[in-house]
C-alpha cells in the first residue's frame, strides 16, 4: 500500500515562501519509530501524520528529531490539504484530536482559520545571556507559564531584520524556544517577530502557529485590540492572521501545495 506523502508551503499565497510542513495522510495509525523516521527522512520543521477518527482525524507532529505537543503551521498545511482534495467542503469544520486537544480548522472569508490554544504570556526578567543574544536590553521580557517559551521585545523592526542569531547561545537558554519581536509602524501590520528553536532541531521556524498562540495575547494587551495581522520576518516570511477569544487564539492563514507524492517503502 502506497502512503500519500504532501509538501505545503503554510502562511502563504506563494510557493517557496512561508513554512512548508509535510501532510502524510494515514488509513491505519503507525508507530513513533517509523513516524520519526518519515519526518526526518522529510528534513523539514514539522510532517503532520493524519488518520481518521470517525469524522474527524487524529493528527501528530514530528520535527526531524522528535515529537511536538503543537504544531500551527503543519495544522495548516493538514487541513488545506484535506479541503483541498475533497475531504471536507469548504463550509464544514474539520476536527483534529491531538496531544493539546481538538483543534478544528474552516474557511473564514478566503483563509483556513485555527481554533489554537491560547499561551498566556507571564512578565519575567531579563538575562546577561538574553541581552548577549540580543545585543541590547529587551524593552520587555515574558515567557510561557511551563516556561518553555521565552518572548522578547526588542526596539524596532531594524534589530528583528538584521538579527543574526547565534544558535548554540540560544540553546542555552533555559527555555526551548526564543522569540524576538516589535510593533510595526508601517501600517499594514500590527506586529512582526522571528522564532528559534535550536533545541528541537529547527534552528529559525520560519512562520510558526505555536509563536502566535502567545504574540497574540501579547500585542492584543500591548495594542488594545483583539485582531491583529502579524508578520513573521524569516527569510522566507508569513503573514498571519490573529484574533483573541476567551480562552482560545485564533489564527488565519493560506497554504500551497508545492508537490505530492507516495511513501513506496514502509
Amino acid at each position: 500500500m502506497k502512503i500519500p506523502l504532501f509538501q505545503v508551503d503554510s502562511f502563504t499565497v506563494k510557493p517557496f515562501k512561508g513554512n512548508p510542513a509535510g501532510v502524510c495522510l494515514l488509513e491505519q495509525p503507525r508507530d513513533e519509530v517509523w513516524m520519526q523516521a518519515v519526518a526526518n527522512e522529510m528534513r523539514l520543521s514539522e510532517t503532520a501524520f493524519l488518520c481518521p477518527k470517525g469524522n474527524d482525524y487524529n493528527l501528530r507532529w514530528f520535527t526531524p528529531s522528535t515529537e511536538v505537543d503543537l504544531c500551527g503551521h503543519a495544522t495548516l498545511a493538514s487541513a488545506h490539504i484535506l479541503f483541498e482534495l475533497g475531504f471536507y467542503d469548504p463550509d464544514e469544520t474539520i476536527f483534529f484530536h491531538t496531544k493539546s486537544g481538538v483543534i478544528t480548522a474552516c474557511f473564514d472569508h478566503g483563509t483556513i482559520e485555527l481554533d489554537m490554544p491560547l499561551i498566556q504570556p507571564v512578565p519575567a526578567e531579563s538575562s546577561p545571556l538574553l541581552e548577549e543574544i540580543l545585543g541590547q536590553v529587551p524593552l520587555a521580557v515574558a515567557h510561557s507559564a511551563d516556561k518553555t517559551i521565552l518572548l522578547a521585545e526588542v526596539a524596532d523592526q531594524a534589530a528583528i531584520e538584521a538579527f543574526d542569531p547565534d544558535f548554540r547561545k540560544i540553546a542555552n537558554l533555559e527555555e526551548t524556544d526564543l522569540i524576538i519581536t516589535t510593533q510595526s509602524h508601517g501600517g499594514k501590520f500590527d506586529f512582526v517577530s522571528r522564532f528559534f528553536s535550536p533545541h528541537t532541531g529547527i534552528p529559525e521556524d520560519p512562520v510558526t502557529g505555536l509563536g502566535h498562540c502567545i504574540l497574540t495575547p501579547y500585542w492584543a494587551a500591548k495594542l488594545n485590540k483583539d485582531k491583529l495581522v502579524a508578520y513573521q520576518a524569516s527569510a522566507r516570511g508569513g503573514t498571519v492572521w490573529c484574533r483573541l477569544g476567551k480562552d482560545r487564539v485564533f489564527l488565519g492563514g493560506k497554504a500551497v501545495t508545492v508537490f505530492s507524492g507516495e511513501i513506496l517503502h514502509q
